[in-house]
């Protein structure tokens, strides 16, 4: 009996000691996972970028992450070319080609493999969180509804100009299959002006040690009563980029000082009625630093600046309220200090110390930092600039937009999209209240611009 114990005891220790080698043995294989860059074994691999780590982190269904770019043609779109050209793009793409896989230290990118998502006619409101396992894996989706192509990308892939980057190529695809003649006229390969870059631009282009650049004090929050669990309200408003330009000119402002600023104005008017404020109106507006580091990187690669109005006396005008923002926005977008925010953030990332600590305290860490920065802004304000396409497509494609999930604490949020002559900015918001939306398109009609305003129907009901 007693050497039967024994044995026992012998066999357990044993098994005991191989399942720690086991684990020892993936434990390492996790970090040299982690590490890697580039192919093994015919899979690839591929680190997060800076911006890129915090995502995983904070997303979930209140807070998705996930964007939407979308594309209007001047034909209905027919699910099964859409889904063909999907088929035939997606493996050209490594950098959407991919699934997010949680390692020791961070998470990272694996190559995915898997057939493409389907398509899908859209049944529900946009920028929801994306479930991989719903998703095959999958970090993005592509749905249609009527002449519109919907791409809705989760932020860790990439930002603006990486989906626009995607959608062009999906589009021009599927305007090939749809009309074949194109494929005679513009190829049927990526087109040159269509990049696959991966490198990670903040890597290369930081600077050794810098201050934090990011204001954390609290900002005005546009609060309220939401919509329905679930509800997703989109307005658009486009106007003729001619017009535009000649009201900024009389203003002496840019296009997108002239409309953060209106977003600001509206925002004072209709919340805080033109009167004193203990917190500024903060608007959170990303930079997209490819033209100023010389970059082509479908990474993410962009920094937030704020523009700030601390309202100290009782009824500002509108042309005051744009100086402001002016001067606000001005002495932050040079090249050196934009350079010095994102430099921050990367030394964070290559501090030795940090890149010990293992992701679930990491986690811990960039959830608090995360809800101080998100609390200093009142919105986000984000510019994907004017989209242009190869000249055979343009008498398909009518229109280009896009629009933003809501954050913490940022219950409404604007973008600006234009191609050829028209600017569409557009409105998403979970709030029941549309008065920043009316004021802010009073102010732009005050001003002389004719505005042609669409919804998505959440509030017509």
């Amino acid at each position: 009996m007693e050497k039967d114990r024994k044995k026992e005891k012998k066999e357990k220790k044993s098994l005991e000691k191989q399942a720690k080698k086991k684990e020892r043995r993936k434990y390492k294989e996790a970090l040299k996972r982690e590490h890697r860059y580039g192919t093994d074994e015919n899979i690839r691999w591929d680190k997060l970028d800076n911006t890129a780590h915090l995502f995983p982190v904070i997303a979930g269904e209140s807070m998705s992450n996930v964007y939407r770019i979308f594309v209007c043609l001047n034909e209905n779109i027919q699910e099964k070319y859409l889904q063909k050209a999907l088929d035939i793009v997606l493996p050209k793409f490594d950098g959407f080609n991919v699934r997010l896989m949680r390692g020791v230290f961070w998470y990272y990118f694996e190559e995915n493999g898997k057939p493409a998502p389907k398509v899908r006619e859209e049944s529900t409101y946009p920028c929801r969180f994306i479930h991989e396992n719903k998703n095959r894996s999958y970090l993005f989706r592509v749905t249609y509804y009527k002449n519109r192509i919907n791409l809705e990308v989760f932020h860790v892939l990439t930002d603006g100009m990486g989906g626009i980057n995607f959608l062009k190529e999906l589009t021009y695809q599927y305007l090939r299959l749809v009309h074949p003649s194109l494929k005679e006229m513009a190829g049927d390969s990526l087109s040159m002006g269509t990049s696959l870059n991966r490198e990670d631009s903040f890597l290369k282009n930081y600077k050794k040690s810098h201050a934090k650049g990011y204001k954390t004090q609290k900002a005005f929050l546009i609060k309220g009563e939401k919509l329905r669990t679930g509800e997703f309200g989109v307005i658009h408003g486009t106007v003729e980029i001619p017009q535009l330009k000649e009201v900024c000119r009389r203003y002496g402002a840019s296009i997108n000082e002239y409309l953060v600023a209106a977003f600001i104005y509206s925002t004072y008017r209709e919340y805080l009625s033109g009167v004193q404020a203990q917190m500024p109106i903060r608007v959170a507006v990303p930079v997209n630093l490819r033209p100023y580091f010389h970059s082509v990187t479908t990474k993410n690669f962009f920094v937030m600046v704020s523009a700030e109005f601390l309202p100290t006396k009782e009824d500002y005008t509108f042309s005051q309220v744009l100086k402001i923002t002016q001067e606000s926005l001005k002495s932050q977008i040079n090249k050196e200090h934009l350079e010095e925010l994102f430099s921050y953030n990367v030394s964070n990332e290559k501090n030795i110390i940090a890149r010990a600590v293992p992701l679930f305290l990491k986690n811990i860490a960039m959830r608090y930092v995360y809800t101080s920065a998100a609390l200093a802004n009142t919105t986000t304000v984000t510019n994907i600039g004017n989209v242009s396409v190869q000249q055979e497509y343009k008498p398909y494609i009518d229109m280009f937009g896009a629009f933003l999930a809501v954050s913490k604490g940022q219950y409404i949020k604007g973008t600006i999209c234009s191609y050829e002559d028209r600017l569409m900015f557009s409105f998403s918001s979970i709030l029941l209240d549309t008065s920043v939306q009316r004021g802010f398109f009073r102010q732009l009609a005050e001003d002389g611009l004719d505005v042609s305003i669409v919804s998505n129907g959440v509030y017509d009901e």
